[in-house]
């Protein structure tokens, strides 16, 4: 498992070939290009706007006006969150041709499904700061300080999810059908759509078992609300359960890796 665990390292020239290529091959053909990765988020903002700001204008309070601008917060992270996931359980089958070579590490492949969705979060940041500007919230400089460590939090959990789904989809082609839908529950048991104050005590408790809630939650007090980061110690450990979650799911597909060439 160390070995393999090495050659994240060591085979960093080829991730970052693999991410390029991604990226440039989502965009294959499109007039726009990596436009697309602008306007994407701001379609998918505009839309939520009009739903919860036109639609359905009273179901949010105050406190977390601009309404579009605290949602954007939330949406962004999770839109990367939830393609890197969507993405990674079929990694390993779409990449088969690569796993038949007897020395691809074949963990590169849900790792640079996270990356190239990380680099769609980062492109869909120049959007957000604009809408800071717009409304005049600017976030504090030492609040800033904590944006990459949720980053890299965000990273770490979702690239251990990433190695579970990838090597369980191998062998279980259902897990893609179901993850919809436990994508979507999961979207709406995130705060993304409501303040995570408003929810009553009983909910309350069942969303802090949530480790993208305290990813969220984080963005959101970065960013959006003024005042001292409160979620600092819940961020903290998220942290250390998704360096669990990382090296169990790299335990798990370490165990499954000589079966992957005959799956797929």
């Amino acid at each position: 498992m160390l070995p393999n665990l090495a050659n994240l390292f060591r085979y960093r020239g080829l991730i970052q070939a693999l991410v390029a290529r991604e990226l440039k091959a989502r965009y294959r053909g499109s007039a726009l290009g990596f436009l697309w990765s602008f306007i994407n988020p701001l379609l998918l903002l505009l839309i939520y706007t009009f739903v919860f700001a036109v639609v359905l204008p009273a179901t949010h309070s105050n406190d977390i006006e601009p309404f579009a601008l605290f949602m954007f917060c939330g949406i962004l992270p999770w839109t990367w969150f939830s393609s890197s996931l969507s993405e990674s359980a079929g990694a390993l089958i779409s990449g088969g041709n690569l796993i038949k070579r007897v020395l691809f590490p074949a963990e590169i492949l849900p790792l640079v499904s996270v990356l190239a969705n990380m680099v769609h979060f980062v492109l869909g940041l120049p959007i957000l700061v604009g809408f800071l500007v717009y409304y005049q919230r600017w976030p504090d400089a030492w609040d800033l300080v904590w944006f990459p460590v949720t980053m890299v939090v965000q990273l770490i959990f979702t690239f251990g999810l990433a190695l579970i789904l990838s090597a369980l989809t191998v062998h279980f082609r259902d897990i893609r059908d179901i993850l919809s839908n436990v994508l979507t529950l999961w979207f709406f048991s995130t705060p993304i759509l409501y303040w995570i104050k408003e929810a009553p005590g009983f909910s309350k408790r069942v969303l802090d078992l949530n480790p993208m809630t305290h990813v969220v939650v984080s963005y959101q007090e970065i960013l959006f609300f003024r005042g001292p980061i409160g979620h600092w110690r819940w961020l903290l450990a998220t942290g250390g359960m998704s360096v669990l979650l990382f090296l169990a799911g790299f335990w798990l597909f370490d165990r499954l890796r000589d079966s992957f060439a005959e799956a797929v």
